[in-house]
């Protein structure tokens, strides 16, 4: 599911990062997006065994650009509803560790069967 997350982000052209995954001497680039698994849970249970798994994702929006922080997420929301994803929501302001760069968030789920 990661691989359809990223493959569908790439649609964008913007650098996909994992969270956190910047070095501190890295320089941002102007816009990029980054994602975090927050848990894979086993779900529909029968027979004693997990028939589909519920993937949990935040992803992120950061920009030097404070417009297309509101813009591009909501894209990327509509692409990935689009592409079987659960997007609910219009996303939540996330900290930024440069003060060139503001970030927006949403909550992403796929369900694996």
């Amino acid at each position: 599911m990661k691989d359809l997350l990223i493959d569908t982000l790439k649609e964008f052209n913007y650098p996909i990062f994992l969270q956190g995954s910047l070095s501190e001497d890295e320089a941002y680039p102007d816009s990029f997006f980054t994602f975090w698994n927050n848990d894979t849970d086993g779900n529909e249970f029968y027979d004693n065994e997990e028939h589909s798994y519920i993937w949990d994702f935040d992803l992120n929006f950061y920009s030097n650009d404070p417009e297309l922080v509101n813009t591009e997420l909501l894209k990327a929301k509509e692409l990935l509803k689009n592409k079987g994803f659960i997007v609910t929501g219009k996303g939540h302001d996330v900290a930024s560790d440069e003060p060139t760069h503001t970030g927006r968030g949403i909550h992403v789920l796929k369900i694996e069967r």
